[in-house]
């Protein structure tokens, strides 16, 4: 199982103390909150609600939409849905696509975002994040679906992951996802800072989307995770003011890294550099507990998301000067 962040536990477990600030996700840490649940959200079989259809769509945008136990099932079951193909996913990237699509059969290469455009004429399949996640680089709409209509033609798959495209509404494909050959991930654990409930959905042509649902099979998405979201996905309020607040505190986490001498890149969500002694810095984090995410391989470097408090926000500011002045 590959690694990933909000593994806080194993930080108590190795460094101590309890008082942790978790930046390791990229997740909104003042999320939505969960209203009170009917009784029979908790007794009945989780059968599809038509409602919380209706609503995802209406906030996507998009034409056609199948709720899945977060993207990540989407992203597991994906790859079993094609022949042998030649599949290219950009790098760096969340690294589950790569390691899904390694396997059935497949042929995988990974390649930087730079080279995309020439690796689509020789490929079946190709998947990006947009924004890209620990990057946050972006790839403008129009050049997405001039690939997938490259690809589409040749009976290929073009895979947007737009787990963080919340606050990127500019870059959504979504709305294009009932042409063939384009397949777009929503997560409603990032912006809407529900993570817990394991609830996504999966834009895409209905043939498609019908043969994913039958490999993922029934009772996918539990009834608690479908009432809080419908709750949630229908709360233009909150939604409009968490926008702003994420924008604002985006801002504030990158003058903060900026007046520490590192210039990030990222989403209003999470910041990401390529960090020169990145063990080193996430070591000294850590011993502060605060916790953010190491990457070790090829895009070294660190990522962290938003506090939630401004006392946490000041923990941040001395560990960051305590950084910079040794």
């Amino acid at each position: 199982m590959l690694e990933h962040g909000g593994n806080l536990r194993d930080a108590m477990r190795h460094y101590g103390g309890s008082d942790w600030i978790d930046l390791s996700t990229g997740i909104n840490p003042l999320g939505y909150p969960a209203p009170p649940l009917a009784p029979d959200a908790w007794q009945r079989l989780p059968e599809p609600d038509p409602e919380l259809l209706r609503a995802a769509c209406a906030y996507y945008g998009a034409p056609h939409l199948l709720p899945v136990a977060g993207t990540q099932a989407a992203i597991q079951a994906l790859p079993r849905l094609r022949a042998p193909s030649r599949i290219t996913v950009a790098a760096p990237s969340y690294a589950e696509h790569a390691h899904h699509w390694g396997g059935h059969g497949h042929t995988l290469r990974q390649v930087p975002y730079a080279q995309l455009d020439a690796a689509v004429r020789d490929s079946d399949v190709v998947v990006v994040c947009n924004p890209n996640n620990p990057t946050g680089d972006t790839i403008e709409a129009a050049q997405l679906l001039a690939w997938r209509a490259e690809l589409a033609a040749r009976g290929g798959w073009l895979v947007v992951d737009e787990a963080f495209g919340d606050t990127a509404p500019a870059l959504s494909v979504a709305g294009h996802a009932d042409a063939e050959g384009l397949v777009v991930l929503r997560s409603v654990g990032k912006f809407f800072g529900l993570a817990g409930l394991r609830l996504g959905f999966v834009a895409a042509a209905p043939r498609l989307l019908a043969q994913l649902a039958d490999l993922l099979g029934p009772w996918a998405v539990s009834g608690p995770a479908q009432a809080v979201a419908l709750d949630a996905l229908r709360d233009r309020a909150w939604q409009a003011a968490t926008q702003e607040r994420l924008l604002r505190d985006g801002a504030r986490m990158r003058t903060l890294l900026a007046s520490s001498g590192i210039e990030a890149g990222g989403t209003p969500l999470f910041h990401w550099w390529p960090e020169a002694r990145p063990e080193a810095f996430h070591e000294h984090m850590a011993r502060r507990a605060i916790w953010v995410r190491l990457f070790r391989q090829a895009a070294r470097g660190i990522r962290l998301g938003l506090p939630a408090h401004e006392a946490d926000w000041q923990r941040i500011e001395r560990a960051l000067r305590d950084w910079r002045e040794q």
